[in-house]
């Protein structure tokens, strides 16, 4: 689907940077979601940085997912020389 990730990779300051099968690229920023029940976990770096893509979705090994409608209202693009 349009929405299918393709890549993730943790950054600083808890965001990702995204790149859909679509060809968009951009950062979500993870923070306003680390005090909320599941997500607290994501609060270790060392366990944050374990973000992949398992069928087409951002998730983490404890099964903490993003829902691919709020990923991409939250994308914020980046330039295409970024990767």
């Amino acid at each position: 689907m349009y929405w299918d990730v393709k890549k993730v990779r943790p950054l600083d300051d808890y965001q990702i940077f995204v790149e859909l099968v679509d060809g968009r690229k951009g950062v979500f920023d993870l923070k306003p979601y680390l005090d909320l029940g599941a997500f607290k976990e994501l609060k270790d770096k060392s366990y944050f940085a374990q973000v992949d893509v398992v069928l087409g979705a951002v998730t983490w090994p404890h099964e903490q997912d993003i829902a691919p409608e709020t990923l991409i209202a939250g994308l914020q693009p980046v330039n295409a020389g970024v990767a």
